[in-house]
């Protein structure tokens, strides 16, 4: 267990060195990824790796200065991830992991399916926000399906949904295969492979998606630069000037619904693992 703490803080001063994480990010990511990889095993610790390393990658990529200057306009926070960002993508993984140790193996394996699609819905909801501002047209509102500014929470784009399924079966065919060999099996998991992983990945990354993009839309507080009259996710627009709340509940920032998602894509990943075992 100790080894498994030290190896996660390893990964997480690189992530620090490498301007992926914060310093309250590397701590949360050093907290996660022992709890991972220690209570779990590598078939675990290996799937979150895939989904920071995926996540970080699309963070720093730069296609165009136009992507670079949306996101600055619109997202609250930079490339480097936080400790909030960290939990709300990892913390339901790292709770499945840590209760996994303590139920019997066929329970094991629905929290292993219900963590395959807590990542799942992570990585969906990252690939769709990062690649889906690229998009040459304009996002739709989920809800209503009038158009919207690229970047809008809950806005959604062909490019961006596909992506968001893309990832979503990227994290469910990663599982299957790292669990086909026994070099990289989870400890005290049963039945959990093949097609049940990939459903699990696909399922629970769709939903979990769906979910952040309709709470995105409807409670998540969206802001409005008076001066610049862009929308934003941020209190403060890069611009300096303090914005107007114009939708959603102020509390409720992108990383509780990222939060959200991710229980949304556990739970669907697990029922769907459970009626297949059943």
């Amino acid at each position: 267990m100790i080894l498994a703490y030290l190896a996660a803080a390893a990964v997480a001063l690189l992530g620090y060195s490498a301007k992926a994480l914060s310093g309250s990010g590397a701590i949360a990511a050093c907290i996660v990824g022992g709890t991972v990889l220690g209570f779990g095993g590598w078939a675990w610790a290996i799937l979150l790796g895939l989904f920071f390393a995926s996540s970080s990658a699309l963070s720093f990529f730069r296609r165009s200065d136009l992507r670079k200057r949306r996101a600055a306009e619109t997202f609250d926070k930079g490339g480097r991830r936080d400790a909030a960002q960290v939990l709300a993508n990892g913390g339901v993984g790292a709770l499945s992991a840590l209760l996994s140790f303590f139920v019997p193996p066929h329970i094991a394996s629905i929290l292993f399916c219900g963590y395959v699609g807590s990542l799942a819905a992570a990585t969906a909801d990252t690939w769709a926000t990062e690649i889906g501002v690229l998009s040459r047209y304009r996002p739709h509102l989920i809800t209503t399906f009038r158009p919207v500014e690229a970047g809008t929470s809950g806005g959604v784009t062909w490019l961006g949904s596909a992506a968001s399924v893309a990832g979503a079966l990227f994290m469910g065919v990663s599982a299957t295969l790292f669990t086909a060999f026994s070099l990289f099996g989870a400890p005290f998991v049963e039945r959990a492979g093949g097609w049940e992983m990939i459903g699990a990945g696909l399922a629970g990354g769709v939903s979990g998606a769906l979910a952040d993009s309709l709470l995105g839309a409807t409670i998540q507080a969206s802001f409005r630069c008076p001066r610049c009259d862009k929308t934003t996710e941020s209190r403060i627009h890069n611009c300096g000037t303090r914005t107007q709340l114009v939708r959603g509940v102020l509390w409720v920032s992108n990383d509780l619904v990222n939060l959200a998602a991710t229980l949304t894509g556990a739970l669907v990943g697990g029922a769907l693992c459970w009626v297949l075992y059943n």
